[in-house]
């Protein structure tokens, strides 16, 4: 409530009951510096809250956890009209500066307060975070990057994270991740060099584990603000030049792989056939729902869209005219087994190698959207068209439909198997 001394208003409260271990007054007065009293009502809501803001900030901070501590002692100095700074980096501020974060200290019976201290003159230290903590935290502060994933994607998006974290703990040890040094760093480097050489792996593998940690750590002494660069700068090893997915033949495809697939289990062997003449990734043709496949419309089509999980890029989102095996597989019915579950790809995979379909050992279930690309390529099917159906960006502005599904029916038919 707001009360009139003289010509000036004043905010007269009691103290909520929530705060009474960290406030010793049971009510607050506090001069509004006004006698209007329209400005006297807006000044109280705002000060009011500005002292809830404070009390919650000095509660965190008295409760003794090291992270809320550390959050509260940020909250608490900002409330004072400060910038939360260390206590070495105080002590360097001009004189005047240094004087005023001194007086905004409340004294009490002659002691300043210790809550109001270590936040205005930095005396709050930052919380030791291990590098597993500080893994699981930075699934929280990561979140946006899981707002369109699937469940199953999110599993594959977090297990490469945690493969690298677990390899560096392997190394060095679960230690605070502001005591992870450059030595500990290039030992680490070090155990993958051995590994390089000593197992075949490719320093693809290694660089990868490299940029998911940075990632983690960076992110979270970011967020958290810390205060402290992690060491991981420089760690990467020079890679040569990248793999490709050789495509299948067509020859192959016709030849071996359409009649060697009897064997695959009813759904996988849907999903391959609905690839050889889609182009579709394995991920898409998994995902596939029923009200996505369309086999009524004057073109057979199925709708790649990102229901329920992420999708590549934007121009992902496409419709693909059926023709062929590709339009019988689908037409026998749905492809639900598989709907954002793992293991797919190692099934299928491993039915191929099992059994003598793949061309080469370098082959795998994605040379069919390669092949498809190819065979797109050879028959002198329009860019924008061979786009459009690989889910490509075309490097221009889109104008028009393209001739829509008529026209990518045709380029289709032309190569369907």
């Amino acid at each position: 409530m707001i009360i009139k001394r003289g010509k000036t208003f004043l905010l007269r409260r009691r103290v909520p009951s929530r705060y009474a271990a960290i406030e010793a007054r049971t009510f607050v007065k506090l001069s509004l510096h006004t006698d209007s009293e329209m400005i006297a009502r807006e000044k109280a809501a705002r000060v009011w809250a500005e002292l809830i803001d404070s009390w919650e900030a000095r509660r965190a901070g008295a409760d003794g956890d090291a992270d809320a501590a550390w959050s509260a002692a940020r909250d608490l100095a900002a409330a004072r009209g400060f910038r939360f700074r260390q206590a070495e980096d105080v002590a360097k501020l001009p004189v005047d500066q240094l004087l005023s974060r001194v007086e905004a200290v409340p004294v009490r019976d002659g002691v300043p307060d210790p809550l109001e201290a270590r936040a205005v003159l930095g005396g709050a230290q930052p919380p030791q975070m291990t590098i597993s903590s500080a893994l699981e935290l930075y699934w929280s502060l990561a979140r946006e990057k899981t707002l369109e994933k699937s469940p199953d994607q999110i599993r594959r998006w977090r297990n490469p994270h945690i493969k690298a974290i677990n390899n560096l703990i392997g190394v060095i040890g679960d230690v605070p991740i502001d005591q992870i040094s450059h030595d500990d760093m290039q030992d680490f480097r070090e155990w993958w060099l051995d590994r390089i050489a000593d197992d075949g792996i490719k320093p693809h593998s290694a660089n990868k584990d490299f940029t998911y940690i940075a990632t983690v750590l960076r992110t979270v002494a970011s967020r958290k603000r810390l205060g402290f660069v992690p060491p991981v700068a420089g760690l990467a090893f020079k890679e040569g030049k990248p793999g490709t997915r050789p495509p299948y033949s067509t020859e192959w495809i016709r030849t071996r792989l359409l009649p060697g697939l009897a064997g695959l289990n009813a759904d996988a062997r849907r999903i391959v056939l609905s690839m050889v003449n889609t182009g579709m990734r394995l991920s898409e043709a998994a995902a596939l729902h029923p009200h996505h496949i369309d086999l009524t419309a004057n073109v057979p089509h199925v709708l790649i869209r990102g229901e329920g999980r992420q999708l590549k890029s934007h121009t992902s989102e496409r419709e693909i005219p059926l023709a062929g095996v590709s339009l019988e597989a689908l037409r026998e019915g749905g492809l639900s087994r598989y709907h954002d579950k793992p293991g797919l790809s190692a099934t299928i995979n491993k039915f191929l190698s099992q059994n003598g379909l793949q061309e080469t050992p370098d082959h795998t279930i994605y040379g069919l959207r390669h092949s498809f690309e190819d065979r797109l390529l050879t028959a002198g099917v329009d860019e924008r068209v061979r786009r459009d159906l690989m889910g490509h960006a075309l490097g221009r502005q889109r104008y028009g439909e393209g001739g829509g599904l008529p026209a990518k029916l045709a380029a289709v038919q032309l190569v369907a198997l």
